[in-house]
């Protein structure tokens, strides 16, 4: 399971000034503010194809800049460097098995998360709480249980490892409540539930990334085995002129 919201992009107009500094070709800039017709941008000048923007005073990229983004991006990584001005922040909530992939981008990126530390106790296990969609109430070759062994089975086992958790948290709350004096042993009940906490825990991360980032994501996880990485580059494809992402550093055009 993943969770992708509150995004916002930005940088644009400055990274269109940095990406013309080179050849001080900023008078061949043609983004601006779309006023509709021929005022401002001009639809006939969006690199938006079929803008539908008419008369709403946002940015747009044009057709120029947009040219210019696409062969600096398809040329590489060092002549593609206006990526990495282009901000991305966005919430993300996901389980800690890909939390621990995610880690390898580490250039260029800021995150924030929710505390399993310090706020691990602040609410009941459930569920929810977990990305364990793909387990089962039978053995994992896809034998049938009996009764006697029915615990074992992957989505039963999850059961009783919620229920471990919680049952380590009311001994914990239970504990704290009785003052400092019991401090050694409200840890030791607090140490079940990190030990404890299977890497199917969603955790949620505020995140800043940028497109250069994105572009080596995408190379390289569109295809992956976990679900988690396919949806987060669907979402990638759903952001403003994701074309810039996703061309690649030989130029050909995307299928």
């Amino acid at each position: 399971m993943i969770k992708i919201e509150n995004c916002e992009v930005t940088g644009w107009e400055h990274v269109i000034r940095g990406m013309r500094n080179p050849m001080n070709s900023w008078d061949k800039s043609d983004s601006g503010i779309c006023k509709g017709g021929d005022d401002g941008v001009g639809c006939d000048n969006c690199a938006d194809c079929g803008c539908d923007h008419t008369y709403d005073h946002s940015w747009q990229l044009g057709k120029a800049d947009h040219e210019l983004m696409m062969k600096l991006a398809k040329a590489g990584s060092v002549h593609g460097k206006f990526r990495r001005m282009i901000a991305v922040y966005v919430d993300i909530t996901a389980p800690l098995y890909w939390w621990k992939e995610f880690d390898t981008y580490k250039v260029g990126t800021v995150a924030n998360s929710c505390s399993t530390m310090h706020k691990i106790h602040a609410k009941e296990f459930t569920w929810e709480d977990f990305s364990v969609e793909h387990l089962t109430n039978f053995g994992m070759w896809g034998e049938q249980f009996t009764d006697a062994d029915a615990v074992y089975a992957p989505a039963k086992t999850m059961g009783c490892i919620i229920s471990a958790l919680n049952g380590a948290r009311d001994r914990y709350l239970d504990i704290k409540s009785r003052g400092t004096q019991w401090e050694h042993q409200a840890k030791q009940a607090w140490w079940q539930m990190i030990q404890l906490l299977p890497s199917s825990y969603n955790q949620k991360r505020t995140v800043m990334l940028n497109y250069e980032v994105l572009s080596g994501i995408y190379m390289y996880r569109k295809n992956h085995k976990l679900d988690e990485w396919r949806e987060f580059c669907q979402w990638i494809e759903r952001l403003p002129y994701s074309e810039i992402i996703m061309c690649n550093a030989k130029g050909d055009e995307l299928k």
